[in-house]
């Protein structure tokens, strides 16, 4: 019987393993072990292992491997050189040959160890590197006169390599671990970035950001939809259309299972007025948008903030078994505890924009004390860096007590007066790590330099223009009827305010007053159609961030949100209450009892909502804060009201301000409803007036008032108005398409 262990490729035979061979101490994930384990040879077929014996009987040592478990995963992606700077790994020795065999690694975390088939997806992972990145922007100050524009380093030659397992940017406040993650994922302006970002070796592609994952810091999903509609909306964007639905099903339901958010599956994710699922419930939803596509990188901005301690180890845990599978998880973090910094396999440390430390998070420490910094007992390793680096540490006070006692008189003055990063980042370039870093940034460079990445300039869409639009619509309707505040609230409000205006102008007479209190009502309905079209400002300024992150994501077009938000919200939210607040009125009022007045009334209200809809678009397309946008369009509305024909008459205004009435939405409205209304009606009973002109001040006839008011009697005199609307909605939508087209999309 023989038996046989095997670490790679490499194999052992018990003829090589001789009784009492000793195997060199070894530590787990970096950290010493509680007791000195040490593996002893006790006979040809078992194997001792510190406190485990493994016995293996086989016939053929081929094909038949010791089952074993692997070390953490920073041993695993440190590469060839990572082994040598680490304590010997169970070297086994004999006369010729030398194998590697890993011990039973102790999952303090509870996360279940990594078996061959995950040694083999880690083989095939993505690795990511990066070269000399330096970004810079330019920072204006001073007032208008007197602006200076300052250009502000904000990366530094930062290199470093990401290999599949938990890579943690961290560091201080503005120290650019945001901006490096940013540049990584291709999602910061390139207007100002320089250096190069490879995967294995290869410039990233074109669709790069639709194959990574993102999940930004501020988690952007729908809350008027339920967890599964979300995972739907990405699935049904993001998979390929040929995909087909039951295959896109099968894969949502084992996103849900792995984020284990099957009991909120159905649940809402919640939103400012009403409560949803718990915040690590929707942070793992912001994160099952991104696994949908089965990302092999992921990318994620402070996963943790906003978390309490414990839900925010529970979703670094969740990382970790998702790095287990072979992903290549990115992401930055501020201040994490202890259980979750032993989860890192790789750290990187920034400090206004230079590279502290890039390497195995389990030998930070090790480094550190290399400088000259040593950590206290108890005290958190990630809080220690960020101390050290802020100079607030203990033991950097005692490091400077020491350097002044021992070299205060020998070291010149421009050495000793350097500042504290810098003497960091000066002794990480001269360090180990960083010349085996720089070793293989070489190879994978190679000959990659002449080529360039088109991530920043492309984006590929899994889907058609027509699906998008079909998909963005649905969402948004289910997001109008989960949403009552803006739907239904706005359908009452109109209901009750027609029962009042038709309570305050019941029953119009046909006298003077009949003229004066039509005019009235005509005039509040148009300005009152203005002034409601103003919520459609929070159409695009509230879902800002949404869009760009989806729109950036590949999730779709400019041209497919941008239509299919029309088709879903602005169309029904504007023609149903002017359907509402006209059949309200209309026969309250007692307008004229004609079918076709009817109908040109409805039609009137309709299109000056939508003119003024549209405006309000225009004007608030790209803005942030919707109040803003909301005091542009009052001031807006505030002048055209004054050149609607009420208020002043229009023929009576001079000529050098005229012109201004035909840039007035209520002008034309107002005009086309009095055409509507008062042609052909009579406001002096009794008087013949064929036979009596007796009285040439006072307006009897309709015809009269319309003329009194500028407003041409024939049938263009009323559809005209219309015609101009239709091109004001037009000019406006473009306006905003374009404004949505070239709006800054990056961070």
């Amino acid at each position: 019987m023989g038996v046989g262990w095997a670490w790679g490729s490499a194999f052992l035979t018990r003829s090589q393993v001789a009784p009492g061979t000793r195997f060199s101490p070894w530590s787990i994930i970096g950290e010493p072990l509680a007791q000195q384990q040490v593996g002893t040879a006790t006979g040809q077929d078992t194997l001792l292992l510190g406190e485990t014996l493994f016995v293996v009987p086989t016939t053929d040592v081929n094909h038949t491997i010791l089952p074993f478990f692997t070390q953490s995963a920073s041993s695993n992606f440190c590469g060839q050189t990572s082994h040598k700077r680490k304590a010997e790994a169970l070297q086994m020795s004999s006369d010729k040959d030398q194998v590697f065999i890993p011990m039973s690694q102790r999952n303090a975390d509870g996360l279940p160890g990594t078996t061959p088939n995950d040694l083999k997806t880690f083989s095939e992972g993505a690795v990511l590197s990066f070269h000399n990145i330096c970004y810079r922007v330019k920072v204006q100050s001073g007032f208008l006169l007197s602006r200076k524009t300052v250009e502000k380093e904000i990366l530094i030659k930062v290199n470093g390599i990401m290999r599949p397992g938990l890579n943690a940017i961290l560091g201080p406040t503005g120290g650019g671990k945001s901006s490096l993650l940013d540049i990584l994922a291709a999602r910061k302006d390139p207007l100002g970035l320089s250096g190069d970002v490879l995967i294995n070796g290869a410039p990233r592609p074109a669709n790069f950001k639709c194959i990574s994952g993102y999940v930004v810091q501020d988690d952007v999903v729908m809350g008027t939809l339920t967890v599964r509609e979300n995972l739907q909306f990405s699935a049904a964007l993001r998979l390929p259309s040929t995909m087909k639905s039951h295959e896109k099903n099968e894969r949502i339901n084992m996103v849900i299972q792995e984020l284990g958010l099957a009991k909120v599956a159905d649940s809402k994710v919640g939103t400012q007025f009403t409560r949803g699922v718990s915040g690590g419930e929707r942070k793992r939803t912001s994160i099952g948008m991104e696994l949908i596509t089965n990302p092999s990188i992921l990318f994620l901005d402070e996963p943790t903030t906003g978390l309490d301690s414990s839900t925010a180890n529970a979703v670094l845990l969740l990382l970790k078994r998702m790095s287990k599978q072979g992903r290549t998880i990115i992401f930055s973090i501020h201040q994490p505890r202890y259980s979750i910094f032993k989860l890192f396999d790789s750290l990187t440390l920034l400090a206004s924009g230079k590279l502290m430390f890039h390497g195995p998070a389990q030998e930070a420490l090790g480094y550190f004390a290399s400088a000259g910094y040593h950590c206290e007992p108890y005290n958190n390793p990630a809080d220690f860096f960020l101390d050290v680096i802020n100079g607030d540490s203990s033991a950097v006070v005692l490091n400077r007590v020491v350097e002044d006692d021992e070299v205060q008189e020998t070291e010149e003055p421009s050495k000793r007066d350097k500042p504290l990063i810098e003497k960091l980042a000066e002794f990480y370039v001269n360090s180990a790590f960083f010349r085996e870093m720089e070793v293989e940034l070489g190879q994978l460079l190679g000959d990659q330099k002449k080529k360039k990445s088109t991530a920043f300039t492309k984006i590929i869409y899994a889907t058609s223009f027509c699906h998008q639009v079909k998909w963005v619509s649905k969402r948004s309707f289910k997001n109008l009827l989960g949403n009552p505040q803006a739907s239904i609230a706005q359908i009452i409000v109109t209901l009750f305010l027609g029962l009042v205006i038709g309570a305050i102008f019941y029953d119009l007479k046909h006298n003077p007053a009949g003229i004066q209190n039509r005019a009235g009502v005509l005039f509040f309905l148009t300005t009152n159609q203005c002034f409601s079209s103003i919520s459609s400002v929070e159409l695009f300024v509230v879902e800002k961030k949404l869009f760009i992150h989806e729109y950036i994501s590949g999730y779709y077009r400019v041209s497919s949100y941008f239509f299919g938000k029309l088709l879903s919200d602005l169309l029904p939210m504007r023609m149903i209450p002017s359907i509402i607040f006209t059949c309200t009125i209309y026969f309250l009022l007692g307008l004229k009892p004609k079918v076709e007045a009817f109908f040109i009334m409805i039609f009137t209200l309709m299109i000056v909502a939508y003119a003024a809809s549209s405006m309000a678009l225009a004007i608030a397309a790209g803005q942030s804060v919707v109040s803003i946008a909301t005091l542009l369009m009052t001031i807006s509305f505030v002048f055209m009201m004054i050149f609607s024909g009420l208020l002043v008459n229009l023929t009576t205004v001079v000529p050098w301000l005229s012109w201004l009435q035909y840039l007035s939405i209520p002008r034309y409205g107002y005009a086309a409803l009095q055409h509507n209304e008062f042609l052909g009606l009579h406001f002096c009973p009794g008087l013949n007036v064929t036979t009596n002109n007796t009285c040439n001040f006072a307006t009897c006839t309709g015809e009269e008032f319309l003329v009194n008011q500028g407003i041409d009697l024939s049938p263009w005199g009323l559809w005209k108005n219309h015609v101009a609307l239709a091109c004001m909605i037009v000019i406006f939508l473009i306006i905003a398409y374009l404004k949505l087209l070239f709006l800054k999309k990056y961070t």
